[in-house]
């Protein structure tokens, strides 16, 4: 498989499962996506939406139901798992547990008929660039859970591959170590400038990781973006939930011009962001992070008076369940709190998303 490709391309990629009943359901749905060498593409979403999959199908491990794959122009869906040539780092490692560290990683290049004298001088590169060297006589057994991943990793990119699957490979990590090997997968994905395709769960290892983010829901792609993108304009509601804006509440349009829009509930009334907000509408989702909020200043704009029912203690800042004329909120601010303490809390207009969707 051609090593120095330049596009990887998804066109229509759809996956149907049959059910008992007779009937099928669509564990993928239309996916289109360009990839390009280099790219560090992240499939966000919940369990069961679709991205393993998606990771599946490229993999050569499901066959696709509808649509196709290609590396620049050689299709690649018709070709079995070994002859696509992609490295997959799974969740649980997948390891032999009997064979040495090099045996490990040198499996693959010996399956492919490359001679000892390469698969020795490959696998030592691949091990030095995992930061394992010293450590290859050794089992899986003799090795941390983080070092395993390393060696997970190894084995993938020691084929050298176009591109490279993870399929959640820091799950079963703990938190020091998730947050050590997100910056050792950037940096083995920049020394090796391949694709590297990464599925998760988890909001922090996309935004951190990815050059762009592929956010799913029932098969179906929501949205495609960097992460700046993705974090601060969810295209829809379901996203904006997804990316941690906690607070969803109901608001009456007052008024909607261009981008801008006002927004009112009770005596409460909002500047905010229209994103897709037809014209006339006239009730509309109003999405707000926790972390937008601000202790109004006198002169603040976009205010609202609550009182803490509750304080979830974060170290530099706390997280606050307060109550307000427009509801229950969750509002993440720094200071030294007590519940039953009343705040005048603001955020800006522009963190104040609105979205023409039922609640």
């Amino acid at each position: 498989m051609n090593e120095s490709f330049q596009q990887l391309r998804l066109d229509g990629v759809g996956r149907q499962y049959p059910t008992a009943s007779g009937s099928t359901v669509a564990a993928l749905k239309d996916l289109s996506l360009d990839i390009q060498r280099g790219e560090f593409i992240a499939l966000l979403g919940p369990s069961g939406c679709g991205k393993s999959t998606a990771l599946n199908c490229l993999a050569g491990l499901a066959d696709l139901s509808s649509g196709s794959i290609w590396l620049d122009d050689t299709r690649i869906d018709v070709l079995p798992p070994e002859r696509r040539g992609f490295g997959m780092v799974f969740q649980n490692y997948a390891l032999f547990p009997h064979m040495s560290i090099r045996d490990n990683v040198g499996f693959g290049l010996r399956m492919r008929g490359v001679s000892k004298q390469e698969t020795a001088q490959r696998v030592k590169a691949a091990l030095s660039l995992v930061q394992l060297e010293g450590h290859e006589s050794k089992l899986p057994g003799q090795l941390s859970g983080g070092q395993q991943q390393r060696v997970a990793i190894a084995r993938a990119i020691v084929i050298e591959p176009p591109v490279i699957l993870m399929d959640e490979p820091l799950s079963n990590l703990d938190a020091k170590l998730r947050v050590e090997m997100r910056a050792e997968i950037r940096r083995i994905h920049r020394q090796l400038e391949r694709a590297t395709i990464y599925v998760t769960h988890d909001q922090d290892e996309a935004l951190s990781m990815a050059d762009r983010i592929v956010v799913m829901r029932s098969g179906s792609v929501q949205q495609v973006g960097t992460p700046r993108e993705v974090y601060g304009q969810p295209r829809n509601l379901h996203v904006a939930r997804f990316m941690g804006y906690r607070n969803v509440l109901a608001f009456q349009v007052i008024r909607h011009e261009g981008e801008q829009i006002t927004v009112q509930q009770g005596q409460v009334q909002l500047q905010g962001a229209a994103l897709s907000v037809p014209a006339g509408t006239q009730t509309v989702a109003v999405a707000m992070r926790p972390d937008d909020f601000e202790l109004a200043a006198e002169n603040s704009t976009n205010t609202l008076e609550a009182t803490i029912q509750q304080i979830e203690f974060g170290g530099r800042s706390s997280l606050l369940v307060v109550s307000s004329p427009i509801g229950e909120l969750f509002v993440r601010i720094s200071g030294d709190f007590q519940p039953g303490d009343r705040v005048r809390l603001h955020i800006p207009a522009d963190r104040v998303l609105t979205y023409a969707e039922a609640l």
